[in-house]
């Protein structure tokens, strides 16, 4: 029997993403590689069409160049199918990544939430951390009251009010200004009583002086 209608064949595993995505990648590749020659040929046609002197041989390199021309057109068009096809199975391939982290995401918050609530079930009592947290509060209160107390100052008069304040400050005012008259007042020893009198006698105005006015030496 296997003779007559021979073996089924092996289902041939379909290729990955990217194997399909290498193998138009290298088509692009390669028809680019064919529209950049058929590029140079149509430049060289081109310089050639410009040199032509007879109107036949013109016409002769230009139906050559048209001909160029369609093929570059022709793989042009493949090139942009075939990019279209790879940036479809890059789309593909790039959605398929996504969803696989996604799961992995979701696999991993499932986790999380589930050692989250062992350990509030477990290890955490919410009764206890609202014992702790009151606890924590009245310890506070007594330690401010304490410092209170320790940085009261004893010896700071406490029943001083605002009429107090004003005599203090005028009697500051006094002393302020009777030091002010103090300092503008004329020393003892440069007052007038004390300081001798100013000679009134005049010298002989016969007496001789030299050049300089002073007495001159006699002779």
């Amino acid at each position: 029997m296997n003779r007559v209608f021979g073996k089924k064949k092996k289902a041939v595993p379909a290729p990955s993403l990217d194997d399909a995505a290498a193998g138009l990648g290298g088509r692009v590749e390669e028809m680019d590689k064919k529209i950049a020659g058929l590029e140079l040929e149509l430049k060289g046609y081109k310089d050639k069409i410009k040199k032509a002197k007879s109107p036949a041989a013109k016409k002769t390199l230009q139906k050559r160049a048209m001909e160029v021309l369609k093929r570059k057109r022709m793989y042009e068009q493949q090139r942009d199918m075939v990019a279209g096809q790879q940036f479809n199975i890059d789309q593909a391939s790039f959605g398929i990544e996504s969803a696989k982290a996604n799961v992995q995401t979701v696999a991993a918050m499932k986790s999380a939430n589930a050692q989250l609530k062992s350990t509030l079930k477990n290890d955490l009592d919410i009764d206890a951390v609202e014992d702790l947290a009151d606890d924590m509060a009245e310890m506070m209160e007594d330690f401010n009251e304490i410092n209170e107390a320790l940085g009261r100052n004893f010896a700071t008069p406490e029943d001083l009010d605002e009429a107090d304040l004003e005599a203090e400050l005028e009697m500051l005012e006094d002393e302020l200004e009777e030091e002010a008259l103090a300092e503008d007042a004329t020393p003892s020893y440069l007052q007038a009583s004390q300081l001798p009198d100013t000679p009134t006698t005049e010298l002989p105005s016969s007496e001789k002086v030299d050049e300089y006015g002073l007495p001159a030496v006699p002779n």
